[in-house]
């Protein structure tokens, strides 16, 4: 088993121009496969609002949730640098509450680092997560916890001065304290510009092949989540078709009469059968 990745490694592989990966996963089997896949980080994202609990968008998220599945994540990978995302007004109502609430994946879900979404306005949030001796990720770019705000869900910084906007609040964001910056929703050279004028590393969802790390949902890797699949995503796997299919011919085999058989059947021990016929004739 791989040796769980620091700070200090992924600082390293941005020196050396290694790059990294990472997936936003919910549940203890997932992690458990990712971590026997070599996969270097785990988000456990509030993308779980979607994919876990239906709902329309990130927002309704809470606390006890993310620590809920936080921890099951947790017990799968042992071994992999985890990030606990902290929910929409866990941490925009104040400074305490952003450490409070960080503080609570640290101890209740033993998380690696978190992570927040916002630019620079965030500055003061980061500033004290980190001196509170916490490792947190910014998260710029396309923000769906805000997407409101922006429009929807659109791409970001793709003029000149919106790219340069992006940088700023990068900047400000390492500035205060930010670990790594994971940069959401905009055009690669954007991706490019942020990530060559940082020294913290940059991990992109879809921002273009030029930053340190990439990320996407285990969810969209794997084709398990049917509603939607966003342009950056490559598929390596079609397994929601998989499970539909056999859901299908489970059914059908109920129907038929073709499941079960004797064969997933358990038996009586030798003898106890026409024991049992036999203790049944007085009753």
């Amino acid at each position: 088993m791989a040796k769980k990745k620091t700070v200090l490694d992924f600082m390293k592989m941005k020196e050396a121009g290694e790059k990294f990966s990472k997936l936003a996963l919910y549940d203890y089997t997932s992690a458990l496969l990712a971590e026997q896949a070599g996969l270097e980080m785990i988000l456990v994202g509030d993308s779980m609002g979607n994919v876990v609990y239906g709902y329309d968008g990130t927002v309704p998220v809470t606390m006890d949730q993310m620590i809920y599945h936080s921890r099951a994540v947790r017990k799968g990978a042992p071994n992999t640098f985890i990030v606990g995302d902290l929910p929409f007004l866990s941490y925009q109502t104040s400074v305490e509450d952003a450490v409070r609430n960080a503080g609570r994946f640290y101890k209740e879900a033993g998380m690696d680092a978190v992570k927040l979404e916002g630019g620079r306005q965030m500055a003061p949030q980061i500033r004290a997560i980190a001196e509170a001796g916490m490792l947190v990720m910014a998260h710029i770019g396309l923000t769906p916890q805000s997407a409101a705000q922006l429009g929807g869900f659109r791409v970001q910084g793709n003029t000149a001065e919106a790219a340069l906007r992006v940088l700023a609040d990068a900047q400000a964001l390492e500035q205060a304290g930010a670990f790594m910056v994971l940069l959401e929703g905009v055009p690669a050279e954007t991706g490019q510009l942020v990530t060559q004028k940082l020294k913290v590393p940059t991990i992109s969802v879809g921002a273009g092949p030029h930053c340190d790390g990439q990320a996407v949902l285990l969810s969209d890797l794997i084709g398990m989540y049917p509603v939607f699949t966003p342009k950056f995503v490559k598929r390596y796997a079609t397994v929601g078709d998989q499970i539909t299919k056999a859901v299908a011919g489970f059914v059908a085999d109920i129907k038929s009469g073709a499941y079960p058989t004797s064969e997933h059947c358990y038996k009586m021990k030798d003898g106890e059968t026409a024991r049992l016929e036999e203790m049944l004739k007085g009753t």
